[in-house]
């Protein structure tokens, strides 16, 4: 067997909070080593190629609040590299696409009555206005919205939007978890109040891509291929990563992967309690359809199915926002669904799933053909949601792990604000800094 390879620092995972560690690690001048289980970096935000672009897996975006991922990206000259539009938001109801994307939108909204619509347009200001989040945490995000919003307005709206993302879940679902989006949607806007968006051109795994370049150039390594089978405590102090590439050791190691994930790899040695810690928080799966098209569905860039019988929560048309010019001309739709790892849905075939899928798109847009197919897609991603559910605070477990010299940092910690790129790159850096000066 040959000798293990030896690092001050091992970060186990390539997505941004991986790489963002990394980055801070080594730019600091310590002897660095990501260890990524794919055969590609970036993790939810990897990519496939469109008409010789690459492209998101899972549909992706930043809010022009986004200060981290836009910091980052100023730091590394990249800032001409980002686009940012208004954009183009509707809901379909009782087979109706409803334009939502301003506040005159919002008063013309004809599924609720003007006092409803009224109560919707003020939910979004009450909300804003929670100073402390930890008043909202033994509240159901379902609860909250009812008393904020009256039933009515919670039924059309909010109900099939938690359904859909949900699922089981949708009851259980802390308001913590739905006041931190409507706080940070609210704060992407235009002068006219319309929502303004970002993108990163070449997909978001470029600039996953830009940074591993920056993390080479500082004498970094990225290891693809070498998912961590054991990760244990060494003799004489320090770590060794035990993968498909052979051993790693280091003074340290960062673990950015999903909880349950690294609960697996500490099973030899680690406490029943600290391993029960890591696999107590709820998970669900995603599987996503992609699909280019010919031509395009509607001019509606995110459409919210608020209709209990389509199994979509959403419809989202990536080209009317990042134009089919950079895909070669095609249209480019996102069909997600978060459900258990083990729902049917997530368990189908690639044909299976969409055979599934057409019918329902068809009955939003009935002049839709199979023929204007020109290829699909489907992604899976087993660990893609963490339940947020009430008191989620006593559930995240620390940053420094149960021995010296191991730390957690992944999407379930991130709390009060859900996952995303931009707090994967705040945690990241910011434990890459602590480690960089410790």
């Amino acid at each position: 067997m040959s000798e293990a390879r030896n690092f001050d620092v091992l970060v186990i995972g390539a997505g941004f909070t991986g790489l963002s560690a990394a980055y801070e690690l080594a730019r600091a001048g310590r002897k660095v080593a990501i260890l990524e289980q794919a055969e590609e970096i970036g993790g939810l935000a990897a990519a496939f190629k469109v008409g010789g672009t690459r492209l998101d897996r899972f549909y992706h975006h930043w809010f022009t609040n986004d200060r981290e991922v836009m910091g980052l990206i100023d730091e590394l000259g990249l800032s001409d590299q980002v686009r940012v539009n208004p954009t183009n938001t509707g809901v379909y109801y009782a087979n109706t696409v409803f334009k939502l994307s301003t506040p005159l939108d919002l008063l013309k909204f004809t599924p609720l009555g003007l006092i409803d619509r009224i109560r919707l347009g003020l939910l979004a200001l009450r909300a804003r206005r929670v100073g402390d989040w930890k008043a909202l945490e033994d509240r159901s995000a379902a609860d909250w919205l009812r008393e904020l919003g009256g039933s009515k307005v919670f039924e059309v709206v909010w109900q099939p939007l938690l359904k859909g993302k949900f699922g089981p879940y949708a009851e259980d679902v802390s308001a913590v978890w739905f006041w931190n989006k409507i706080k940070l949607r609210g704060g992407s806007r235009g002068k006219a109040g319309e929502e303004r968006l970002a993108y990163f051109k070449g997909g978001f795994v470029a600039l996953a891509d830009a940074l591993a370049a920056k993390i080479r150039s500082f004498g970094g390594e990225i290891e693809t291929g070498a998912a961590v089978s054991a990760l244990r405590p060494g003799p004489d102090g320090g770590w060794e990563a035990v993968t498909d590439k052979g051993a790693f050791t280091g003074a340290r190691v960062v673990a950015t992967t999903a909880l349950p994930i690294v609960a697996n790899m500490i099973r030899d040695w680690a406490e029943p309690q600290y391993l029960a810690q890591l696999n107590g928080i709820g998970w669900l799966g995603n599987v996503c359809l992609v699909l280019e098209l010919d031509r395009s569905l509607s001019s509606t860039y995110w459409l919210n199915v608020n209709d209990a019988s389509f199994p979509f929560v959403g419809v989202i048309e990536h080209t009317n926002f990042e134009g089919p010019e950079n895909y070669n001309g095609r249209h480019i739709v996102y069909l997600s669904k978060y459900v258990p790892h083990d729902d049917r849905l997530y368990t189908m075939s690639d044909d299976e799933f969409f055979d599934y899928a057409m019918p329902y798109l068809k009955a939003m847009f009935p002049h839709l053909d199979r023929s204007w197919v020109l290829a699909r897609h489907v992604w899976r991603a087993r660990w893609s949601q963490p339940v947020v559910g009430r008191h989620y605070s006593r559930l995240i477990p620390a940053q420094d792990g149960p021995r010296p010299g191991l730390h957690l940092c992944s999407m379930a910690q991130i709390y009060p604000e859900d996952r995303g790129t931009n707090y994967a790159i705040r945690e990241g850096r910011a434990i890459g800094r602590r480690l960089a000066g410790a």
